[in-house]
């Protein structure tokens, strides 16, 4: 009997390599590719500080560049009240900064209390283009490898990024891949392996427990090294 098992495990695991590996399109230099459910591409890491309530500040005083989360007129990345951006309180975790967003939010909380958005510098995410928002969707789950080192992250989906742009992630999740974090100096040319599995969340946040949780259970079910190998 075990002799069997160990048979049928190897059968599964050769299975799952033989997969077929489709090419679902090329964003940028980066091609985006699927097997066994799973979307699969490799490339840099540019650090998104959205989200952390320190990230902008009136004077560029924040952990990134002001400019990243829009101009006057157009702020895609803060919360707004009338076309201005909103500042935090006296009761927020950084008064006198503007409280930043990301797409994917906690809706029990205000679009002007900071905890609606998803914590760049303490929850690892991802950030996806708006043509893979067609194959995966807000809240799905992601592992990240770093193949310079070999540290593995798990991570949500989090965040919409340019439609010309893929390899973009939190602060988090680049301290977790052993990555320089700062969203300004930081982050990694190439190296970085991303695994993510579409309609696997609830499009709600998760906690950081949950998303390790959940992102290693799906991970260990997908071998997607033949994807990134070319083979």
């Amino acid at each position: 009997m075990r002799a069997f098992a160990v048979i049928s495990s190897v059968l599964c695991a050769a299975a799952a390599a033989a997969q077929p590996c489709e090419t679902v399109t090329t964003i940028g230099p980066v091609t985006v590719k699927r097997t066994q459910g799973a979307l699969v591409y490799s490339g840099g890491l540019a650090i998104d500080a959205d989200g952390a309530p320190n990230a902008y500040e009136p004077d560029g005083k924040g952990l990134d560049h002001l400019a990243n989360a829009g101009k006057p007129g157009n702020w895609w990345g803060l919360a707004t009240k009338n076309g201005e951006p909103v500042v935090q309180g006296a009761s927020d975790p950084y008064p006198g900064y503007y409280v930043s967003t990301t797409a994917l939010e906690n809706k029990r909380y205000a679009t002007t209390d900071p905890r609606r958005y998803v914590d760049s510098g303490k929850v690892p995410y991802v950030v996806l283009p708006p043509a893979l928002l067609k194959e995966a969707r807000l809240g799905d789950f992601a592992a990240v490898i770093n193949e310079s080192n070999g540290r593995v992250a798990y991570a949500q989906v989090a965040d919409i990024g340019p439609k010309d742009k893929l390899g973009e992630g939190s602060i988090a999740l680049a301290d977790a891949l052993g990555v320089k974090s700062d969203p300004k100096r930081g982050g990694a040319r190439s190296g970085i392996r991303y695994v993510v599995f579409p309609k696997s969340g609830d499009g709600k946040p998760r906690t950081v427990e949950e998303i390790a949780t959940e992102g290693a259970r799906l991970h260990a079910s997908v071998s997607a090294d033949a994807c990134v190998s070319g083979r």
